[in-house]
């Protein structure tokens, strides 16, 4: 696990879950988007820095291997924490689920005011971690990397755009909205980088041509 990653975890989602405490009583978040990423200039240092290598196998791959959706506080899970972050005016009951609100994915300008519309997007996905390098982590710290509120990792986006997008890299897909690209770029090598996974010549590539644009 990369170093004060475990304590970067715990402080932010004691922040997250402060706004989480402010949205149930107000309806409004303050925040409405996945933390930032670093800049495009500090993106291209960071994936210099990732190292190069052809994907692993999926052999032994399970999205059980990777426990998601835990229990953040209470009645709440990461999911509605992603939820009530990524919307406006949300609003939930007492077991913490989003009963209004508005969301917008950022992906492809979808809009809807029905939380089961949207998925929550793991932005480096769990298939392409375990061929990454995370078939080599204890169970403990893939469930950090499937519920990290600290990082870019987790966005609420429509359905349709997370599941045409699957478990591909950004050589094979990229945001149907293309203003979007390099927001999408950085919160990538953000997230490669702090958990040491690899990236593939194509992947490093097509994320080079972007962060360049930026």
């Amino acid at each position: 696990m990369p170093k004060v990653y475990a304590r970067r975890l715990t402080v932010a989602a004691g922040s997250v879950l402060a706004l989480v405490g402010t949205v149930a009583l107000t309806g409004t978040t303050a925040e409405a988007a996945p933390p930032s990423p670093p800049s495009a200039a500090t993106a291209r240092t960071y994936l210099s820095e990732i190292k190069e290598q052809p994907e692993g196998s999926s052999d032994g791959y399970s999205r059980d291997k990777f426990p998601h959706w835990i229990t953040q506080e209470g009645a709440c899970n990461t999911r509605e924490v992603v939820l009530k972050r990524d919307g406006t005016d949300v609003k939930t009951d007492d077991k913490c689920a989003a009963v209004s609100g508005t969301w917008v994915s950022a992906y492809d300008d979808v809009k809807t005011t029905d939380a089961s519309d949207f998925d929550i997007d793991h932005v480096v996905p769990l298939s392409e971690a375990w061929k990454s390098g995370a078939s080599t982590w204890t169970t403990a710290h893939r469930q950090d990397f499937a519920n990290d509120l600290t990082h870019s990792q987790l966005i609420a986006v429509s359905a349709s755009s997370n599941r045409t997008k699957g478990d591909k890299d950004p050589a094979k897909w990229l945001p149907p909205k293309t203003s979007y690209r390099c927001e999408y770029a950085r919160m990538w090598v953000w997230v490669k980088h702090t958990y040491e996974l690899t990236a593939n010549s194509e992947e490093k590539a097509k994320l080079k041509e972007i962060l360049d644009g930026c």
